[in-house]
């Protein structure tokens, strides 16, 4: 795979049990690559090591006073030469290679589980983590790709020049090959600490990573309440704490560094010692003694790359651990049943854990106490089912028993994820806007019977038009730039342009979490009414506590506790159910309290009827 061949057309499934056996996966699939760098690296190794036998040779000569030697040594280096500078060359573009086409294999993988995960994957993971994997993590991990074949053709390059020396002058040969496996292994007790804290100070930079992220998500709320200087605070003090983690990282790096000059200096004397008192008892020559001096100077360069592999493998081990995590989320059940190209069902959508019913072509209202409730429903209820355990820590990737929802009774789990989400369309109570014009985040896969200008009509976005036109050297609204994530506009307007791209599309089955939580009460009444015009026959299940919404609602389903507790009218439950007339109106326990000892007093014989109190409690609603 060249640089010119991505991205790739299949990236492969990756082994996403630990971080270790991700890494052997990239390795196994760079395979081509890496064999090519190896051939390189050892071309260029084993030329850097072949200049001290030149060096040598060219001596001797110059001792024996030999002409046409020297001249064959000269030739010798020359081709040395030209060897290193090809082997060095092709060997930093196939390693480069190997790094970039790593780390687009990476990122093509978190690309491809975003997009199946859809909105479950801030559910699992901090959305700051996600932004550190994609990132940082990702070139810490091609970077030991990269290292791998290098560190292999120096181990090899070292075991070469060993063993040619033990053939060449025995003697010095042996001190050598004793003394570089020493070398070599002397750093290994020092690697854990090192690894332990590199690990300690890539937690802490990714904890920083974390928070800078949600409070650069959070500026305008910060600012509306005055929190900037808490979360600049905490951020402070989240970067002393990775500064410090860098410093005592550094220093063990530094001690590791420090060993591999000192070990090879004091082997270099030996060599030298010994060999000056072979060379006076006449047992080498002087041509001898400088090549194996040489060789011993020049085997201090791939001994650099162990210390290399080291360092790269400490810190692409929580890199490609956290990569890994997020790459073993899985939606529940991977379809295999249904056939690729299957239309989308219809009919009812139904909910098995709660007993969640939205009716085929009719406006259902849905009621929840718990936000977070309301939240895992409306996952549910896209065919993201996931286990309540997993929606609270769900980092583990396990696999969840909570069923899937059921559109015309096909679950929508075991379907291919293009038809289920062509099926049935989740907008989350917190919907992103990517930067681009208004046709282009208009621009969205649909079924091409709601066209935009109607969409826009129906979420009320007149006032948004304007200001986009007012901000724009184009007349045309559509054409007017939205900046990212809609930090130009107000949560009301964010708001009501995500419900206008969701009504674009025209599933089959829409879920709205929340869609007017930030716009005013007459607003959101056109809102409702606009909704329930233009979805008139569709599917619409909108999760809400809003009176003027659940109002016009076909049909309101009131989920206490996980489950179904009330089905019917807005008036129908605001005078039969109590718990749902508590959520909707906001009352306190003393107020709920209240009312039913009226309801009582009035029900009682003799009292006559209850028209006060239920004005009161239809226009507290």
């Amino acid at each position: 795979m060249q640089i010119s061949d991505l991205p790739y057309p299949d990236p492969g499934v990756p082994d996403a049990r630990s971080g270790p056996r991700f890494l052997l996966w990239l390795g196994r699939n760079q395979l081509g690559g890496q064999l090519k760098s190896l051939a390189w690296g050892l071309l260029h190794f084993t030329a850097v090591a072949g200049l001290p036998y030149g060096v040598g040779y060219a001596v001797q000569a110059v001792v024996d006073g030999s002409g046409a030697r020297l001249a064959a040594a000269g030739g010798l280096i020359v081709l040395l030469g030209a060897a290193i500078a090809c082997g060095d060359t092709m060997l930093h573009r196939t390693a480069v290679t190997n790094w970039i086409t790593a780390a687009a294999r990476v990122q093509q993988l978190l690309a491809r589980r975003t997009a199946a995960l859809g909105a479950a994957l801030t559910r699992r993971v901090a959305a700051g983590e996600v932004v550190a994997v994609s990132t940082g993590d990702v070139e810490k991990i091609g970077w030991f790709v990269e290292a791998l074949s290098r560190f292999a053709a120096a181990a090899l390059t070292v075991v070469l020049v060993s063993v040619g020396l033990v053939v060449y002058q025995p003697a010095l040969g042996t001190v050598v090959a004793i003394g570089m496996p020493v070398l070599a292994l002397a750093v290994l007790p020092l690697l854990p600490r090192a690894t332990r804290r590199a690990d300690h100070q890539r937690e802490k930079a990714g904890r920083a990573t974390e928070l800078a992220s949600d409070t650069v998500a959070g500026l305008r709320v910060l600012r509306g309440i005055g929190g900037e200087e808490l979360f600049l605070d905490r951020y402070r003090r989240a970067s002393q704490e990775v500064r410090e983690a860098a410093v005592r990282s550094a220093r063990m790096w530094s001690l590791i560094s420090s060993v591999q000059v000192l070990l090879p200096g004091l082997l270099l004397i030996v060599v030298v010692w010994y060999g000056v008192h072979l060379a006076r008892e006449g047992r080498i020559t002087v041509g001898e003694l400088v090549t194996v001096y040489s060789a011993v100077m020049m085997l201090n360069y791939p001994l650099r790359h162990f210390e290399e592999i080291a360092m790269a493998y400490s810190f692409s081990r929580p890199s490609a651990q956290r990569a890994a995590r997020v790459l073993a989320l899985e939606r529940v059940i991977e379809p295999s049943g249904a056939p690729r190209g299957a239309t989308a069902p219809s009919g009812d959508l139904y909910d098995p854990a709660t007993g969640l019913l939205a009716p085929a072509g009719l406006l259902t209202a849905v009621v929840c106490g718990d936000p977070d409730l309301a939240g895992r429903l409306a996952e549910r209820l896209g065919g993201h089912a996931t286990s309540d355990d997993a929606d609270r820590d769900g980092r583990d990737g396990r696999r969840a028993t909570t069923p899937s929802a059921l559109l015309g009774g096909v679950p929508l789990d075991e379907l291919p994820l293009d038809v289920a989400r062509t099926a049935v369309l989740v907008q989350d109570k917190d919907p992103v806007l990517l930067s681009g014009t208004l046709s282009e985040l208009l621009d969205v896969p649909s079924a091409g019977s709601v066209r935009p200008d109607e969409a826009l009509a129906a979420a009320q976005c007149s006032d948004v038009l304007d200001a986009l036109t007012q901000a724009s050297l184009d007349d045309d609204p559509l054409n007017a730039r939205i900046t990212e994530r809609g930090r130009s506009l107000s949560g009301g307007q964010r708001q009501r342009l995500a419900l206008a791209r969701s009504l674009v599309t025209d599933p089959e089955a829409l879920v709205l979490d929340e869609p007017t939580s930030a716009v005013d009460s007459h607003t959101e009444a056109r809102i409702a009414q606009g909704v329930r015009a233009l979805r008139r026959g569709r599917t619409t299940v909108v999760l809400s506590s809003s009176p003027l919404l659940l109002d016009r609602a076909d049909r309101v389903v009131f989920v206490h506790d996980g489950e179904v507790a009330g089905v019917g009218t807005h008036r129908e439950l605001l005078h039969a159910e109590p718990r749902y007339r508590a959520v909707v109106t906001r009352e306190t326990d003393e107020e709920t309290a209240a009312v039913r000892a009226g309801s009582a007093a009035l029900a009682a014989p003799g009292t006559g009827p209850a028209s006060d109190l239920e004005i009161d409690i239809e226009e507290t609603a």
